[in-house]
């Protein structure tokens, strides 16, 4: 049985500048949280558009596992998934910042330590998240690219406000995604002939002007 780390006082929930910058929990108000199956998500409600990251650190070896925090924003409601590759405690540590802020740090504005009870497993990495997806974007599919995958027929469903085009790449090869009725950006790749090869798959986005120029939004590794 793992045993409960003793944490600063003032450490856990939420801090200072989490209500400054409009935020408040949905899902999670208790900062004490016990997991049975190695996943949960925690969802905010925001008042002003507010970029989200997330760190996970294990509480035995305080070894650090972002790759398994992946954020996302739907509207006013921000969401962070965290998968935690072992049986024990975590701390996970959200940190945030209003978007028309360019500062290049984000405070800590709330701090969870979760207890998981699930069998440890070899978790896949969420894709890395560049500066540009914090702006508001929402990923439906796929959350994650492993090899025990079809990767023949792989669905992509996203939502990225603002942008004039949205594409996926690979090794060169480049996927247009279509605009929906819904407004959502979707289309489908054949990624089979990159399994096992550590390809970097990428969604980018063109925001207007010149077309040449796209940001990259997301990166999988597959």
């Amino acid at each position: 049985m793992s045993v409960k780390p003793e944490l600063p006082y003032g450490y856990l929930g939420a801090q200072p500048k989490f209500s400054e910058f409009g935020l408040s929990t949905l899902s999670h108000n208790n900062p004490e949280v016990d997991v049975p199956d190695n996943q949960i998500e925690l969802k905010f409600k925001t008042t002003r558009p507010v970029k989200l990251t997330g760190n996970l650190i294990q509480c035995s070896n305080d070894a650090e596992h972002k790759e398994y925090v992946f954020c996302h924003t739907q509207g006013d409601i921000s969401a962070l998934i965290a998968t935690m590759p072992d049986t024990g405690y975590y701390k996970l540590q959200i940190y945030a910042l209003p978007c028309d802020d360019d500062s290049k740090t984000l405070p800590g504005v709330f701090n969870y330590l979760i207890n998981n009870t699930g069998s440890p497993k070899a978790p896949t990495p969420f894709p890395k998240q560049y500066a540009p997806w914090k702006d508001g974007c929402y990923l439906y599919d796929p959350i994650v690219l492993n090899q025990s995958m079809d990767l023949s027929n792989v669905p992509v469903k996203v939502s990225v406000p603002n942008a004039a085009v949205v594409a996926a790449t690979v090794d060169g090869d480049w996927t247009h995604l279509q605009k929906d009725c819904q407004g959502l950006w979707v289309g489908q790749l054949n990624l089979e002939k990159y399994r096992a090869k550590g390809a970097k798959v990428c969604l980018n986005a063109n925001f207007g002007g010149d077309k040449t120029k796209f940001a990259t939004l997301l990166e999988y590794t597959i």
